[in-house]
């Protein structure tokens, strides 16, 4: 299960909206005779690709899968007929898929028809892995990871800007391999006014088909000439800006291969919840937002940030320096948004914290 768990991250930021799942078929003898992961766009799923390396080898043999076999008919049969006709004798799942078309189906149909299933195998990484897909079913939104590249003092620029770079090489590195991890890396019009970013996954050797660049604009400010609007055509760029924005502007953006999803305004911006919840509606599980103060800020009042994750270099800028996230209003210490340390890593003398939401 430990390998099928290491398989199924492979898929992650590229099989969305399914879940990236890993599977290790077994035989009698504990030689391992197939494997797979979920194959970006979705399909094949794990069980599938595992299925078609061992062949006839399958038979008898035992699955290790890290999510429930799906039990509905889309654009393949369910697997866990597929698992069942090629001779599966065990399945081990790591957990119930909580999608209501299996939701417990898929091992039913299983002991149905014979086959020996065994569930709850490392359950908690298997969910860890699944968290963005997991949200999106019983939330109805993506999980929402919010990154910040800080000095020790939590600034991100100083007073004119100047931002590069604060974080060594090695965070930098770090950041990409994060975004390759994410169906979608978000940023304010604020930032991408000011940076004039790529937003893209700039690592040799990882490729994402599917990567998709979200800006929160709510009057459709982006430019036409920025590196985002001009390269839409080649990786997918969506903006969530209000239904009345400028119309001339929203043509053009469109014109040069923008996705417009209208939502609703808040506060002078987007309703990031509304926005977060449409994100979910078109299939995205996993969102990394990089900036800037002023989103990072709203996620924060709006309790949307599952993960934060801090690059933290061992500088200081001082109080004339941009604060990595905006005014929150904070009347009371017992109001403030609270996080717990989950991992800590060295990155040559930088350091990498992640944290979730303090329960």
């Amino acid at each position: 299960m430990q390998m099928a768990l290491q398989l199924a991250q492979r898929g992650l930021g590229d099989v969305w909206p399914n879940p990236a799942v890993g599977c290790v078929l077994v035989n009698s003898a504990n030689h391992i005779v197939g494997r797979g992961w979920t194959q970006s766009g979705g399909r094949p799923h794990a069980e599938t690709e595992a299925l078609q390396r061992a062949g006839s080898a399958a038979r008898g043999a035992t699955a290790y899968v890290t999510l429930e076999p799906c039990a509905h008919q889309g654009v393949t049969g369910p697997c866990a007929v597929a698992l069942h006709q090629a001779g599966v004798a065990r399945v081990v799942s790591a957990m119930e898929d909580p999608d209501r078309r299996v939701s417990g189906q898929g091992h039913a149909m299983l002991r149905a028809a014979g086959v020996d299933v065994v569930t709850s195998m490392l359950a908690d990484k298997a969910r860890v892995i699944n968290v963005g897909f997991l949200n999106r079913v019983s939330r109805g939104r993506p999980s929402v990871t919010l990154k910040l590249a800080t000095t020790l003092d939590g600034k991100i620029a100083l007073r004119n800007g100047a931002s590069q770079w604060i974080t060594n090489e090695a965070s930098r590195r770090a950041a990409h391999l994060l975004r390759s991890r994410h169906d979608a890396v978000m940023a304010g019009i604020g930032t991408v006014l000011a940076d004039d970013p790529e937003l893209t996954c700039r690592l040799a050797g990882i490729k994402r088909s599917r990567f998709v660049r979200v800006v929160a604009d709510a009057e459709a400010r982006l430019p036409p000439r920025s590196k985002l609007a001009t390269s839409a055509k080649d990786v997918a760029v969506w903006l969530l800006c209000a239904g009345d924005a400028d119309s001339a502007r929203q043509a053009a953006l469109v014109k040069q291969g923008v996705r417009i999803l209208h939502v609703p305004r808040s506060d002078g911006g987007v309703d990031l919840a509304k926005a977060f919840a449409t994100l979910g509606g078109e299939g995205l599980t996993r969102v990394l937002v990089e900036g800037g103060a002023t989103l990072a800020a709203g996620l924060l009042k709006d309790g949307l940030v599952d993960q934060l994750v801090q690059f933290r270099a061992p500088s200081v800028i001082g109080g004339d320096g941009l604060a990595a996230i905006g005014a929150l209003d904070v009347t009371s210490l017992k109001r403030m948004p609270r996080f717990r340390p989950i991992d800590t890593l060295r990155l040559g003398e930088d350091v990498l914290e992640t944290y979730e939401p303090a329960p």
